[in-house]
């Protein structure tokens, strides 16, 4: 699937985010104010989390093809916001400085073996841009000023979600079914579940839905409501639901293997 956003444009938003995710840890009045999105974790959990994140994928980048993650060891996380701070810009630097190094096209050990995405730095590249960015989202509920992803970053976030972290080749355990989603921005996805797994394009598409045997539901909402949902962050009746609901419960609950 064609990305939406090209290598060098996912690294500018990685320290765009970046940037705003440490203006609103240093915003936030305790580094132990907890975060609502993220319930078991204050804001210091959230920049150790991310933080150790960037160390250990600049390492898995930097080590190149590979059936296994290299073993590595972040650097010790200081408690005190300045230091804290410089170690979390540090770690986004490693990575940045990584995935330039590597260029989008080099392979890399990834989680996401069966996925619709595949095991390149450039798949990295936009993973690690949605991470920095739901949970600079995040960093900023636990301060009280929550901003919508920027367009480009929420609508590659959906792509980019569906082919990575739902498409796969677990078998679908329900009867076959389709489920559509689409972005107020003019954008739209379909996903395929059956017996060989979970499949993803863009629409438009033949119309399976139609198919009498074929469970059916659609979901809208802006491509930022799209993807915090996808996340968790917001419930399913943020966004207009129709059709089968019990599908979009069953890809909730759903859990496959691998």
């Amino acid at each position: 699937m064609e990305n939406t956003v090209e290598f060098a444009d996912l690294l500018r938003l990685m320290d765009d985010r970046a940037t705003a995710f440490r203006a609103a840890v240093a915003a936030a009045p305790s580094l132990d104010v907890r975060v609502p999105t993220c319930p078991e974790w204050t804001v210091f959990d959230l920049v150790q989390h991310l933080g150790e994140g960037r160390h250990r994928w600049a390492a898995i980048v930097a080590a190149g093809p590979a059936d296994t993650p290299p073993p590595t060891s972040a650097p010790v996380v200081p408690r005190e916001r300045e230091a804290l701070l410089d170690w979390f810009t540090a770690s986004t630097v490693a990575l940045r400085d990584a995935l330039r190094e590597a260029g989008p096209d080099r392979g890399c050990w990834t989680w996401w073996g069966p996925s619709q995405s595949p095991q390149t730095t450039g798949a990295v590249a936009r993973h690690q841009l949605q991470q920095v960015a739901v949970h600079t989202y995040d960093a900023q509920v636990a301060v009280g000023t929550p901003q919508p992803l920027p367009d480009e970053v929420a609508l590659d976030g959906v792509d980019e979600f569906l082919t990575t972290c739902v498409a796969n080749t677990a078998a679908w355990p329900h009867r076959p079914a389709v489920i559509d989603y689409h972005a107020t921005e003019g954008r739209s996805w379909r996903l395929w579940f059956s017996t060989d797994g979970a499949r993803t394009t863009r629409l438009p598409e033949p119309a399976a839905a139609e198919r009498p045997d074929v469970a059916y539901v659609s979901a809208r909402g802006t491509a930022n409501e799209l993807v915090m949902f996808f996340y968790g962050r917001i419930p399913a009746d943020s966004l207009r639901v129709d059709g089968d609901r019990r599908v979009l419960d069953q890809l909730i609950a759903w859990e496959p293997e691998g």
